[in-house]
């Protein structure tokens, strides 16, 4: 019956992923499986991952995921028997080298010289009361005019 689910969901999601749909979805996969993704290339050298490197770019090049349908496909995975827990986090990638980045931010602990960089804000559904398995819903940059906090409202509005 899982493995039904699935396959059901991994179908509806494919055709909703329009132009090159079958490299994206390979790319996906790649993502998935892949222990540490380092680069592109590595992605492109997954098993899962069918076609040759330079497809990673075309793929991302020539699609637009339909954000509003993922959402709304991954939002109906959550049962809706009891409240459902949803968890935000902020998170920092720290890019001090990247100077032409735009919108970087400056950002450090106390005591230590602060770091240009770009904040993310998740909101996930943590699908058990013990483990650590969670179903992300939206996942975006924390722009320099927002805080963590707004950031994470405007996610759950989105829902």
């Amino acid at each position: 019956m899982i493995f039904n689910e699935l396959q059901q969901f991994r179908q509806t999601l494919y055709a909703s992923l329009g132009n090159a749909r079958d490299a994206l979805f390979d790319l996906m996969d790649a993502v998935l499986v892949s222990a540490c993704i380092v680069s592109f290339v590595r992605l492109s050298q997954s098993p899962v991952f069918r076609r040759q490197w330079s497809s990673t770019y075309e793929a991302l090049r020539d699609s637009r995921l339909p954000r509003s349908k993922v959402l709304k496909l991954l939002v109906q995975q959550i049962p809706t028997q009891q409240q459902p827990l949803l968890a935000g986090d902020a998170s920092r990638w720290n890019r001090p080298a990247a100077r032409r980045l735009k919108d970087r931010t400056l950002s450090g602990r106390t005591g230590h010289a602060p770091i240009a960089g770009q904040n993310y804000s998740t909101l996930a559904w943590i699908a058990e009361d013990r483990g650590s398995w969670a179903l992300p819903l939206r996942h975006e940059r924390i722009t320099s005019f927002e805080t963590p906090a707004s950031k994470a409202a405007f996610q759950l509005k989105q829902l």
